[in-house]
């Protein structure tokens, strides 16, 4: 999604003017009396009552095709573009489709604001965070508190119901500014994250599957992952993808939206995949998403794409024909002007039939319809009684911390440094610039929060503390080592909280180094090297650093990496730190050393290694070169044993005396022909989980597969996961359903499943497993 600060300077100085001559919050604003007008309240406009599209006994589709029936072409066009016009004549308002909601109601967006009636709302940590915690159950509850509060806005006026949230794309690159909106690097865990965060923004309580409660949209479809990096930029970039990566790789998380979440929308990227736009190619918008997929909803552009298609990609020779390429391809929807300014002229043209644009507007209308857009005042909907005492409940602020401890990861841990003990610390010194931050805190795409607990706040709340910045900002320009030294000699124990904002790394801007910024380095180093206590080094960032030197270093005893941990940050941070909450967060991205940032170029979008070339690949499931933390480190307070019960050790799958692989060798087997065996062959792995320490808390358990090396497969790829809580002393029975065709097939170099043949080698932490699959 592009920024809305289409004017930067100009926003800036209102900003300033606001704040300096009148003391407001510029994304602030005060509502009038005038009370929201919406479509088909035949309370206020008893006329709506003759029209079909209001009649809410009627069918969708029947509703969809009545409205349409009665528009005019250019009041048609006028519904394609995210500020859609309104029909006063029909009784039906404007509406604005761009509001967001990564990790919480966003003021990012002109479809959503902040008022003295409203004035902040939940932010929960940015997701990167949120997924650390790999747990599926609090990625769907912060979905349905986001929107709760989101409903509770548009009640009053402030807030519209289509939220273009969440982000899935795969953290591929560690130098990606965006890498912190998504749930990382791993194709499963990004599935289940996108499913079960749409379903807990869209999913009703009444439980009506054909309704929604607010509209979420996956994004950005797809092979995106590269905003601006020495030169290159998302605009111009077009990303080189492999039939099997993009199947094996980039589109998973995305199909899930689609077929598990049901999501009611998919926005297309700005990038070009193999030479053609996303938002004009038809193999991907209609070919998969509509086609294959069966999406249920509209397709949106990023913004504006379509104006990038002819002005900065070159792709048409005229804005008219960017119009239709994209409307062609099954675009429904633009954020931008460019569909209102130019789908006339293309009709006109005849570069596009007027049926293109019904069908486009009716996806609209249909998801609108669902979300009860066209059923009257919303008081007497479902979600009607919700209004400004819903937002920032005292529940939902809580629910924002649990989330924060569940996603802080604990990498490092020296005997007797973590937890500090409360009463024997009597002086703690915290250093660093984010020691006390705020708006770091909650990462981009965020709104105005209910109330911020920075890490300083949340470490003094439990012991006296003595704090020093140690530099004038996250860039770090010079580090003030003097008096950092001085309070972390005389204290019990040293917190150094370091890391990056949205300075380092956001949307438009990538990294080129992965290092701490500046001299934080020599500041940590400086300060660890006079410090008496435990130095505990906290990362707050949403990409990896290459800390190897901090990792290795005896005089640092402990790293905590916390992402962006929201609104209630600096308070988790604390509950970590002083052991009244036990950490369980698993690093959802690899984190690698500088050198990898200095000789693999981001373009190069092959997951797979080259050993021709030296390019050694990408992720944990395919990466070959040295690391500085994996994808699922992570420590607890409390040592964890995995005991094997049950697992099979061969499986045999039936097949025709006349197959092929009956009379030949074979190493692998199109899914498709095993499909109609898939529920036969599909078997339990059953583990006891123990919790040897003397802590309770909870723990992931990863089950991961290393397949036979058929078709480039990956070395490790990650079956599923699941979180448990454990008391001291106790354990319990965890039980993984192994499908033969979907977790120990690999995708071809066509893109098709092939379920590979030979030893597949289980994981389970320090566990092993071999389990032999053949004909």
């Amino acid at each position: 999604m592009a920024d809305s600060s289409v004017f930067p300077c100009f926003r800036i100085f209102i900003s300033f003017f606001l704040l300096c001559h009148f003391g407001l919050n510029p994304n602030l604003v005060f509502v009038s009396s005038q009370n929201p007008v919406f479509a088909c309240d035949s309370a206020s406009d008893p006329g709506v009552k003759n029209y079909t599209f209001c009649d809410t006994s009627a069918s969708i589709s029947e509703r969809v095709g009545d409205l349409v029936t009665r528009l005019t072409l250019q009041e048609k066009i006028s519904w394609l573009v995210d500020a859609s016009s309104a029909v006063s004549r029909l009784g039906i308002p404007k509406y604005e489709w761009w509001s967001e909601a990564l990790h919480g109601v966003s003021y990012v967006g002109p479809g959503t604001r902040f008022s003295t009636l409203v004035p902040g709302a939940t932010s929960f940590p940015q997701v990167i965070c949120t997924a650390a915690s790999f747990n599926v159950s609090l990625f769907t509850a912060i979905g349905k508190v986001v929107s709760t509060e989101a409903r509770a806005m548009y009640n009053v006026g402030l807030a519209g119901l289509t939220y273009w949230s969440p982000n899935v794309n795969i953290f591929r690159d560690p130098r990606w500014g965006r890498g912190q909106e998504t749930p990382g690097e791993d194709p499963l865990l990004s599935s289940k994250y996108a499913a079960a965060y749409v379903r807990g923004l869209q999913d009703r309580d009444d439980g009506d599957k054909d309704r929604l409660k607010v509209g979420a949209c996956c994004k950005h479809y797809t092979a995106y992952d590269l905003d601006s990096w020495k030169g290159v930029d998302r605009l111009h970039f077009n990303a080189v993808v492999t039939q099997q990566d993009l199947d094996d790789t980039y589109q998973p998380p995305f199909k899930s939206c689609v077929e598990d979440g049901n999501v009611a929308s998919v926005m297309c990227s700005y990038n070009q995949v193999n030479g053609k736009p996303s938002c004009a190619d038809p193999d991907l918008l209609k070919g998969v998403i509509r086609g294959k997929w069966k999406l249920n909803g509209y397709i949106s552009s990023d913004c504006d794409s379509v104006e990038v298609l002819f002005h900065d990609q070159r792709y048409t020779k005229t804005f008219e024909e960017a119009a239709a390429k994209a409307l062609l391809a099954g675009l429904d929807l633009n954020c931008g002007s460019s569909l209102g300014k130019y789908s006339e002229g293309a009709v006109k043209q005849g570069l596009v039939n007027e049926s293109v644009i019904d069908a486009a507007v009716s996806n609209n209308f249909a998801t609108l319809m669902r979300l009860g857009f066209f059923d009257g005042d919303p008081s007497k909907q479902l979600y009607g009684d919700l209004g400004p005492k819903d937002v920032c409940t005292p529940e939902n602020q809580e629910l924002a911390r649990e989330a924060a401890r569940q996603g802080i990861v604990l990498l490092k841990n020296t005997k007797g440094s973590l937890p500090l003990s409360p009463t024997a610390i009597k002086s703690l010194a915290v250093i660093g610039p984010n020691a006390n931050v705020t708006k770091t805190m909650i990462g981009n795409y965020e709104g105005t929060p209910c109330k911020y607990t920075t890490p300083l706040q949340g470490l003094t709340a439990s012991v006296a503390t003595t704090y020093v910045p140690g530099c004038d900002n996250v860039e770090c320009g010079t580090a003030h080592v003097d008096d950092a030294q001085k309070a972390a000699a005389t204290a019990d124990a040293t917190v150094l909280v370091m890391g990056a904002n949205q300075n380092i790394e956001r949307e438009g801007f990538d990294r080129v180094d992965i290092t701490l910024p500046g001299q934080q380095q020599l500041l940590v180093t400086a300060v660890a090297n006079v410090s008496k206590g435990p130095v505990i080094l906290v990362i707050m960032s949403g990409g990896g650093m290459d800390v190897q030197f901090a990792k290795d270093s005896d005089k640092i005893t402990s790293i905590l990496w916390v992402g962006y941990p929201g609104e209630a940050g600096g308070a988790a941070m604390a509950d970590i730190i002083f052991g009244y909450y036990n950490p369980s967060g698993r690093l959802p991205m690899s984190w690698y050393p500088q050198s990898f940032a200095d000789k693999v170029p981001m373009t190069n979008m092959n997951m797979r290694p080259d050993p021709a070339t030296g390019y050694p690949g990408r992720t944990y499931r395919f990466y070959t070169g040295p690391i500085v933390y994996t994808f699922g480190d992570g420590l607890s307070y409390s040592d964890v044993k995995h005991n094997l019960v049950k697992a099979p050790e061969l499986v045999s799958i039936p097949l025709a005396e006349t197959h092929v692989c009956k009379s030949s060798s074979c190493k692998s087997i199109d899914a498709l022909e095993v499909e109609p065996s898939c529920e036969q062959l599909a078997f339990d792995i059953h583990l006891k989980v123990r919790n040897t320490g003397e802590m309770g808390g909870s723990h992931t358990i990863f089950l991961f597969s290393s397949p036979p090396s058929v078709h480039n497969s990956p070395q490790k790829h990650l079956l599923g996961f699941e979180k448990l809580f454990l008391t001291p002393q106790t354990e319990e029975l965890v039980r993984f359903k192994v499908d033969v065709c979907k977790d120990l097939s690999v995708v071809d170099e066509f893109g098709s499943r092939k379920v590979a043949l030979g030893e597949h080698v289980l994981h389970v932490g320090d566990l092993k497993h071999s389990l032999n699959l053949r004909i």
